[in-house]
C-alpha cells in the first residue's frame, strides 16, 4: 500500500473535554481520563462497548491497562501506552488510523488524563511541554541545567544567533494566541489580555525566555475517538479526516542536537503528510502547533516551509497569526494560553475548528488544517493533516 493510498481512509468522531481544566484541585489524573472518555463516546454518539482500541498518553501512575479496567472495557483488540513525549498526540492518531484501516479494531479511544498543576502525576514546572516529567540527563545538573525551560532556552538563543528572531518576535506569537485565548471561554487565560508592554514586563524562567514563552502546566483531560470514514458517515458528528500523516524522530539529546535551528522532524514528517493528503502549504487554512514554547512555535512553521530561514522575525507581525489575520496558528489559544495536554490540545481544536464548533473563534470555512506534535527538546514529531472534505480513499466495510 502506497502512503497516498491511506488518504482519508479514517476519521476523528468524538472529542472529550473535562467540564474544568487548569487548575482543578482534589482530582486524580484516572478521573480526567474517565471524564474525557464518557465525553468523547457521547460526542461521537457510541457506547462504550464500541471501544475496542485504547491508545493513552500515559502519566506517572497511570497506564493503560488500569485505565482500561477502571473504564470497564474488557473486550479490546488494540491496548498500548504510547509515549513519544508531546509527540504523543499526533502520533497516537496515526496508529489508530492505521489500525482501523486495516481491519484490526473499529473504534479507537485516544486518551490524555493529568493532575500536573494540582497533583504529583503528570508533567511539572514551567515548559514541561518539552514532553514530560523534568529531566536531568548526564551531567547537566552539575551544570545548573535544568528541565525543557532550561533546554528550550539553549535553542531559543541558538535561534536568536542563527536566525536573527529573538523576543520581538517571540513576543507576537504569544500576543497573537493569547487573543484566541480571549475567544476562548475554556481557556485558562480567557480573561486575561496581554499588550507587549505586559510581555517584556514577565519575568525570565530561563533567559531568553519569560514566562509567557513557556506553556502552562494544567489539570484535565482530552481524548477524541479514529474510526473508518464509511463508519464516520453515520456517526452523530461530521467526520474530519486523516488527510496526510508522517512522523520524523531525531532523539538526538540538546548537547548533541544540531537541529536547533531547524529543520525539525517537522520538515520530513510534513513531507510524508503533504504527500499523502496530495496538497501543499498553500491549501493550509490554519495551523495548531505544539507551542510548548514560543521559539517551537517559530521554528515549527520554519521547517514546515511556511517561510525560509530568518524570516520569522517578519511573519508573526501585525496579527497575521492572530485572531482576524491572514494565517490563523493555534486558534484556542494553544498551549500557551488555553491549556497544557500535550498534543492533544492542538489536535481536537483542529478537530472543532473543522466541524465549525468553535464560537466566536471559529475561522472562516475552514477546508485543511494542519496540526503537529511536538516532543522532548525539538526530539519527537509527528504531523497530521485533518480535512472535512469528503472525498479521497475510503474503506469499503
Amino acid at each position: 500500500m502506497e502512503l497516498q493510498d491511506m488518504k482519508n481512509r479514517a476519521a476523528v468522531v468524538g472529542v472529550g473535554y473535562t467540564a474544568e481544566q487548569g487548575t482543578v484541585p482534589g482530582r486524580s489524573a484516572l478521573s480526567f481520563a474517565m471524564e474525557a472518555t464518557k465525553n468523547a463516546i457521547e460526542d461521537a454518539g457510541l457506547k462504550k462497548d464500541d471501544i475496542d482500541g485504547l491508545l493513552i498518553q500515559p502519566v506517572i501512575g497511570m497506564q493503560s491497562y488500569t485505565v482500561a479496567s477502571y473504564l470497564g472495557f474488557d473486550n479490546l483488540k488494540l491496548l498500548a501506552n504510547e509515549d513519544v513525549m508531546g509527540a504523543s498526540g499526533a502520533c497516537l492518531a496515526i496508529h489508530a488510523a492505521l489500525a482501523v484501516a486495516s481491519g484490526q479494531v473499529n473504534y479507537v479511544l485516544c486518551l490524555y488524563g493529568t493532575n500536573g498543576k494540582s497533583g504529583r502525576g503528570g508533567p511539572a514546572g514551567p515548559g514541561a511541554g518539552g514532553g514530560g516529567p523534568p529531566r536531568i540527563v548526564g551531567t547537566n545538573a552539575a551544570y545548573g541545567l535544568f528541565g525543557a525551560s532550561a533546554e528550550y532556552a539553549l535553542a531559543a538563543s541558538r535561534g536568536m544567533h542563527v536566525l536573527g528572531t529573538g523576543p520581538e518576535t517571540w513576543a507576537d506569537i504569544a500576543i497573537n494566541q493569547r487573543k484566541w485565548a480571549n475567544l476562548n471561554p475554556r481557556a485558562t487565560f480567557y480573561k486575561k489580555t496581554m499588550n507587549r508592554e505586559e510581555y517584556y514586563a514577565e519575568p525570565w524562567i530561563a533567559e531568553p525566555l519569560r514566562r509567557a514563552d513557556c506553556c502552562l502546566v494544567s489539570d484535565g483531560g482530552r481524548a477524541y475517538i479514529v474510526t473508518t470514514a464509511e463508519r464516520a458517515r453515520d456517526l452523530k458528528q461530521p467526520p474530519v479526516y486523516i488527510a496526510g500523516m508522517g512522523q520524523n524522530h531525531h532523539t538526538a539529546d540538546i548537547a548533541q542536537n544540531i537541529h536547533t535551528t531547524g529543520p525539525t522532524g517537522a520538515q520530513k514528517s510534513g513531507e510524508a503528510a503533504f504527500k499523502m493528503a496530495g496538497i501543499t502549504t498553500k491549501e493550509i487554512d490554519a495551523c495548531e502547533i505544539y507551542d510548548c514554547f514560543t521559539y517551537t512555535v517559530e521554528i515549527t512553521l520554519q521547517s514546515y516551509g511556511f517561510f525560509k530561514p530568518g524570516e520569522g522575525k517578519d511573519f508573526f507581525k501585525n496579527g497575521r497569526t492572530a485572531p482576524g489575520g491572514e494565517f490563523p496558528v493555534n486558534t484556542s489559544g494553544g498551549l500557551l494560553s488555553e491549556v497544557y495536554y500535550m498534543g492533544f490540545t492542538p489536535f481536537t481544536e483542529g478537530v472543532a475548528q473543522l466541524r465549525g464548533q468553535c464560537g466566536d473563534r471559529q475561522i472562516n470555512d475552514p477546508h485543511f488544517i494542519l496540526s503537529s506534535s511536538n516532543g522532548g527538546i525539538l526530539q519527537t514529531h509527528g504531523t497530521v493533516i485533518l480535512t472535512n472534505e469528503d472525498v479521497g480513499n475510503h474503506i469499503k466495510e
